[in-house]
């Protein structure tokens, strides 16, 4: 579904960046940089998570079911990710991620609200700047992806109704720049 009269009402996320490709190939950078790094204090599975959680707690389907998938294929159980979006500090998680995530939590649902005692927190949990850095960034790109799908009207492909394993190991490989490339959101890198 989508709102764009210029789109065909059950148009995907492909259908409305190829419509509307201005700024898509920095945006799908900023994934792989923010999500895909290897030099981020926080895994990939980690990262996931957080990306979820966000998508989860604004009720962005399409993000939700999409990061969902994305940290299940890091090895994260769908029903830890369910119960961290319903209250973090019963769900099945590492208690040193518990601080993080409540973080993530506040930051997207009261942003004006942060203080230096919840940085504290996650500290005092053993994670350094960096990785607090990092979960900021994560929160930041899904709260802005969750505006754009959901002000766009766009919901979830049925591909992220319980992928199956194959499907699961596909999502672990590749970047988000080279799926918008082999979607055709956005030209196929040049030679440099």
């Amino acid at each position: 579904m989508t709102f764009y009269p210029s789109l065909e009402s059950d148009a995907f996320l492909e259908s409305l960046f190829k419509r509307f490709s201005r700024g898509t190939a920095p945006l799908m950078a900023l994934h792989d940089e923010i999500l895909r790094d290897e030099t981020s204090p926080l895994s990939l599975a980690e990262r996931e998570l957080i990306a979820a959680l966000v998508s989860g707690l604004n009720a962005c389907q399409f993000c939700f079911g999409a990061h969902k998938t994305m940290a299940m294929a890091f090895g994260i159980d769908e029903k830890t990710i369910t119960a961290m979006v319903e209250d973090i500090d019963s769900a099945p998680v590492d208690d040193r991620l518990k601080p993080l995530l409540h973080y993530v939590r506040k930051l997207t649902l009261t942003p004006s609200k942060m203080t230096q005692s919840d940085a504290d927190a996650v500290f005092a949990a053993g994670w350094e700047e960096d990785a607090l850095h990092d979960a900021v960034l994560v929160c930041a790109l899904f709260n802005f992806m969750n505006r754009i799908l959901d002000g766009s009207g766009i919901t979830p492909k049925p591909i992220f109704d319980k992928p199956d394993a194959e499907a699961l190991k596909a999502r672990r490989t590749g970047t988000y720049s080279g799926w918008a490339r082999n979607a055709g959101i956005i030209p196929p890198k040049e030679d440099q």
